[in-house]
């Protein structure tokens, strides 16, 4: 290993933890399986927590622990997301669900905790401020006799953790927590003892401190993780998050500090995208670290294994959080410890992870690896018969089939009628912050040839070429067509698609009207890609909201990106004609009728149609016949992978 991966793999003591090495994995796995719904929902959470465990992670923060938020007049639902009205830790089985976590992590040999979340705004607040600029729902200012109930209630809550065998608590402090929205100068403006000033603005953090070290002793770790940076106007600053976190150090009741970065909704949000580089702010979490006399644990953007090492090698933390980097690559720290960093299975950070479920209520996956989320079910097995077979197309679905199938003992052979593999992924990868698509696809390529998969490139497939191949099975993963609207105009020499903008095969003035009919990233990305070559963007959406399949965590950042390069957005307006130097819209709803000018070409966003050509042609000729990826109907890189998987399964 390297000297960055030796200072990883350290032992570290945190409070009561012997920690065997610097990699913390903090909550996420609520969206993997729910500890506290039915039992086999249970398992699935404290299994996806236990293989990453066993794999060799020296911590699990694994869960997600909102305090009771009981304190409510009769008939006031809590909502939002993070809303809750009745805390796990009163949960009648909280410590028989929390044990089986516990006993599972143990087992493993790692350590495990439980953050303490009271989200703010739901609807509790320390002064009725709104937090942020995408919600407007006012809050309730507490009293001070409710703020002491709050203290109690953490208190009490921090002892159910430890009577149910865990390790340690850390309290939730930050992207809008109660915590955070007392710290802060933006939404604390109380006159009372818990607000004013920056010692008054500290005292219900201190009350709850001391009211669990009181319960639960010192032979218990406690952690409070904070924005090192509130990133909100009229809130604190780097220095202001750092005067903090020593003011925490120095009530004696804090054994670690967590820092982290953003917002609930802003550009960056808590869970930062792809448009953010590699650990962004760990020049930051290096600030705090000099600082400090207590551990330093750094979570954001810590997406790659060697960015773990070099943050610890170079002093910027003591312990690094790292948690979709798990849900891409089980075996990252085993893969990394015996050498194997080019065998990682790189996060794109995408978040479909988690928009997948939150915002179209689909079951959780990780768009560049299937298997996560199954770790309770049984991995696939060698198959019983191995067969021959032809995988046509090498975007994310054909490879990640190919790549499975070779796994599973088949002989596999991949055509792509491209130069290079990738698809539409490629394409996408040719703006910045899509970076780690290409490295995905590298990835890939890797993997195929150390599976010994025949990879052909610049091979076109035909009904006669694939019969005569001979293939025991063939699948087909051809992708899809640019899709243009149904408008008059829509063909005229100056209006082209963005594929082939970003691909080069076609040149646009200066002043680009994009037609925005697709519900996910790629109007953004092509929006993105003109604005980077300095190009005048107006977008068009017929939908009444921007991109409605990218979930609040993501939006921010390209939104920032285009807004602050002068790109200008409309919505509700459908583009009914196109004329030279003019777009006739209608406003999806009432069907007012305007116009957009001012553009020399027109970008089409507009998604794709399924290239399923060959497949319907094959259809009777090929007896093992399959249809995969945009080719059955164009979608995202979560559900192309998904297919390969489910496909991988039957063959």
């Amino acid at each position: 290993m390297t000297r960055g991966m030796d200072a990883l793999f350290q032992p570290l003591q945190v409070g009561t933890m012997a920690l065997r090495n610097r990699i913390m994995l903090p909550p996420h796995g609520a969206a993997v399986g729910n500890l506290w719904g039915s039992l086999d929902d249970a398992r699935v959470n404290v299994g996806y927590w236990a293989s990453r465990a066993r794999d060799g992670a020296g911590w699990i923060d694994g869960i997600t622990g909102f305090v009771d938020n009981s304190l409510l007049v009769p008939g006031f639902v809590p909502t939002g997301l993070g809303a809750v009205r009745h805390g796990v830790f009163r949960a009648p089985f909280f410590k028989e669900r929390a044990g089986m976590y516990c006993d599972a992590i143990h087992e493993a040999g790692a350590c495990a905790t439980s953050q303490l979340v009271m989200q703010g705004g739901m609807p509790h607040s320390p002064s009725g401020r709104i937090a942020n600029y995408t919600n407007n729902q006012v809050s309730h200012a507490l009293r001070a006799d409710e703020i002491r109930w709050f203290v109690d209630e953490y208190a009490f809550s921090a002892r159910q953790a430890k009577e149910a065998g865990l390790d340690g608590v850390e309290l939730h402090a930050n992207h809008e927590d109660l915590l955070e929205l007392f710290f802060s100068p933006a939404t604390n403006l109380r006159d009372d003892e818990y607000g004013g000033d920056f010692e008054r603005r500290m005292r219900f953090i201190r009350d709850i401190l001391s009211a669990i070290r009181a319960e639960v002793g010192s032979d218990f770790t406690i952690g409070v993780r904070l924005n090192m940076d509130e990133l909100f106007e009229g809130g604190y600053d780097a220095d202001g998050g750092l005067a903090i976190a020593q003011a925490l150090e120095a009530t004696g009741h804090v054994d670690y500090i967590h820092g982290v970065i953003g917002n609930s909704w802003g550009a960056p949000s808590y869970l930062q995208p792809h448009n953010y580089g590699i650990a962004q702010w760990s020049g930051m979490a290096g600030r705090f670290k000099a600082a400090l006399k207590l551990p330093f644990v750094y979570t954001g953007r810590v997406t790659t294994i060697e960015a773990g090492a070099e943050i610890i090698a170079n002093g910027q933390a003591d312990v690094v959080g790292m948690a979709r980097a798990n849900f891409a690559e089980p075996n990252i720290v085993s893969k990394a410890k015996a050498g194997k960093v080019d065998e990682i299975r790189p996060c794109i950070g995408c978040n479909d992870c988690l928009h997948a479920r939150s915002v179209e209520g689909m079951p959780f996956g990780c768009a560049v690896n299937p298997r996560t989320g199954r770790e309770t079910e049984p991995v696939l097995g060698e198959a019983a018969v191995k067969k021959r077979v032809l995988v046509v197309g090498g975007g994310p679905a054909g490879l990640e089939l190919a790549a499975l199938l070779a796994e599973l003992g088949h002989a596999v052979t991949l055509w792509e009628r491209g130069a290079a593999l990738g698809g539409q992924m490629r394409i996408a990868g040719a703006v910045p912050e899509n970076r780690a698509f290409i490295d995905f696809l590298d990835f890939q390529r890797r993997r195929l040839d150390r599976l010994g998969v025949e990879v052909v490139v610049g091979k076109d497939a035909t009904v006669e070429n694939v019969a005569a191949f001979g293939a025991d099975t063939v699948a087909l993963a051809t992708g899809a067509t640019a899709r243009r609207p149904d408008v008059a105009g829509a063909h005229l020499p100056f209006v082209v698609d963005g594929r082939d903008v970003m691909t080069g095969a076609v040149t646009v003035g200066e002043r680009v009207a994009v037609i925005a009919a697709e519900d996910h990233m790629q109007p953004l990305v092509v929006a993105s890609f003109l604005v980077d070559r300095g190009k005048q963007v107006q977008l068009i959406y017929q939908t009444p909201a921007i991109a409605p399949l990218v979930g609040k965590y993501s939006i921010g950042a390209p939104l920032a990106k285009i807004s602050a390069r002068g790109a200008r957005v409309r919505v509700m307006e459908r583009v009914v004609a196109i004329e030279q130097g003019r777009l006739h819209t209608r406003n999806v709803y009432s069907g007012a009728e305007s116009e957009v000018v001012d553009f020399d070409n027109v970008v089409l966003a507009c998604g794709g149609v399924a290239e399923s050509g060959l497949y319907d042609a094959l259809r009777g000729t090929v007896k093992d016949l399959h249809i995969l990826g945009d080719a059955y109907a164009p979608r995202r890189i979560w559900f192309a992978t998904r297919q390969a998987y489910e496909l991988a399964a039957t063959i």
